[in-house]
Order: C-alpha cells, then structure tokens, then sequence
C-alpha cells in the first residue's frame, strides 16, 4: 500500500467530496483484514481485542467504514501489535501537500 491519495482512486471517480479520508481508511482496513486472515480469527475474537463491536467490525471489513475514524483504525492496528507512525514532512512543492498510507 505505497499509492499516495494525491492519485486517482475510486472514490474521487465517484464524486465524493471525501474521497481522500475514504481511501484513506480504505488502505488501513485492508491492513486489519490481512492481520486478522493470517490469525485465523473468528470476528468475535477480533472485535474484543480490537474494542468494537462484531457487528462494526463485520461493516467495517465489508467497506462500510463511515462513521469510524482513521484514528480508530490505527489504534486497531496497534491493539494488533502494529507499530503506527505518523511522519510529517518537508513542504511538498504540490498545492496542498500530500498524505500516504505505507504499509510495510
């Protein structure tokens, strides 16, 4: 997951105002669903270590993320044993800067 927003994704093909945030949050739930296969584990075991519900963790798995935060997300993957930073850059020579999500 190396792709910046800056490109074209489908959500900004779609219209949406947001569509930075949605794939955003779009790459940190592909991380928490690659933890949780190589785990093997059920989503009620997933969602008491990750402090949701099974219920919010099932939409969010399916994509349906609005209403849960990147930072929400990011704390899952800590509660995974991921270790997440937040780097902030020199100034980008682009208007309006630029924010990645980097998986390693």
């Amino acid at each position: 997951m190396s792709k910046g927003v800056e490109g074209k994704s489908i959500y900004s093909e779609l219209g949406f105002k947001d569509a930075g945030e949605m794939l955003v949050k779009a790459k940190l739930v592909v991380k928490i669903a690659e933890i949780l296969r190589e785990r093997g584990w059920s989503q009620q075991e997933a969602a008491k270590v990750l402090g949701l519900t099974q219920p919010k963790l099932s939409k969010m798995l399916r994509g349906q993320f609005r209403g849960i935060s990147e930072i929400k997300m990011m704390d899952c993957l800590v509660r995974l044993g991921r270790e997440v930073k937040i780097v902030v850059g020199p100034e980008s020579k682009r208007a309006g800067g630029r924010l990645e999500v980097v998986a390693a």
